[in-house]
């Protein structure tokens, strides 16, 4: 199982923010963006984080992939 981050880039794009605007809402590091971009795992609090600065549930950013597809 993987995780995917496309649901979280979309969700951005309908809400006409940046990434650099998710930098400073959520208080996340550079870093962890980047971990975010290349679809690897962050910590559930980071994902708390950002679910708390977009107001939204944790389905509408991370979705868990099948690799073996």
């Amino acid at each position: 199982m993987s995780v995917c981050y496309n649901k979280l880039w979309k969700l951005l794009i309908d809400r006409k923010l940046k990434k650099k605007d998710l930098l400073a809402l959520s208080g996340i590091s550079r870093g962890t963006l980047t971990k975010l971009n290349k679809d690897e795992n962050v910590s559930t609090e980071t994902l708390v984080r950002i679910c708390t600065a977009l107001k939204c549930d944790i389905a509408d950013i991370v979705e868990v992939t099948d690799i073996n597809k």
